[in-house]
């Protein structure tokens, strides 16, 4: 791996929806490419976790959004979120889960190095997830995993989603049935024996943009492996929770990490 990945060149301040929180817009080098990300810090408080955020979508769906990432920055995290390759001016070109993980794996390098930085926790959404699990399986000192809404299995993802089958057989190569490498390469549950954290998987039932049965898979596998896992399902929700109850679960799930931090 670059020793140079996480690397920051370039860092200019945002303007913060939350006046405890700064934010900065920050290019950083992920294997030789300049990207783009946001980082978010409490202000006043001498050291916190870190808290990598792996959003979900691809090019400008699903886009990073300032206001989420300082919410989690107020529950006492330094927050890094990626926009991943060739978004927002960063470049090359994103790929869903191949070679734009690295940008993920820079960005945890990145917080690691953040003087202020004690532990780093790894939090996905949606597509993130699958994000969130690689990069759990490449740094097995991280200190925990939540996966919310999230996907671990690229194959599923081709035949649930056919809004997105035009999208993944450029980005990926084809079919799963004529490229299953490329797929099984793109889904963490084939390597999930190397996961060292405990996991936490937050996901909505009725949820039809990535089903609950991505979670279902996940959860399986890691208990018939005798990993660390948490499971909070909400039998009522899709997607996207309700204001006041995604409010709950962040303060939630923050508490879940702190519980965990080494």
């Amino acid at each position: 791996m670059n020793e140079l990945n996480g690397t920051i060149v370039h860092c200019q301040r945002f303007p913060s929806p939350n006046p405890n929180i700064e934010l900065s817009l920050v290019t950083y080098l992920s294997n030789g490419l300049r990207v783009k990300g946001m980082l978010a810090a409490p202000k006043h408080l001498e050291t916190n976790d870190g808290f990598l955020y792996l959003r979900g979508g691809i090019k400008n769906v699903g886009k990073v959004r300032p206001a989420r990432i300082a919410q989690f920055a107020q529950e006492g995290f330094i927050v890094f979120a990626p926009y991943y390759r060739g978004n927002q001016g960063g470049e090359g070109n994103e790929d869903f889960a191949g070679e734009d993980r690295q940008d993920a794996f820079s960005a945890y390098q990145l917080l690691n190095s953040l003087p202020k930085v004690k532990n780093v926790h790894v939090f996905g959404f949606s597509r993130g997830g699958v994000m969130a699990l690689l990069t759990g399986l490449e740094f097995p000192e991280a200190a925990s995993v939540v996966t919310w809404g999230g996907v671990s299995d690229m194959e599923l993802t081709y035949h649930e989603r056919k809004d997105l089958r035009r999208m993944m057989k450029r980005v990926i190569g084809g079919t799963p049935e004529k490229f299953p490498e490329q797929y099984k390469s793109r889904t963490p549950l084939y390597q999930l024996e190397k996961m060292e954290q405990p996991v936490l998987i937050i996901h909505g039932v009725n949820d039809d943009n990535v089903s609950v049965e991505h979670a279902y898979r996940l959860e399986n596998g890691l208990k018939a492996l005798n990993k660390s896992v948490e499971c909070w399902y909400f039998s009522e929700f899709t997607h996207y929770f309700p204001p006041n109850i995604n409010r709950k679960v962040v303060t939630e799930l923050s508490k879940w990490m702190k519980k965990h931090s080494k």
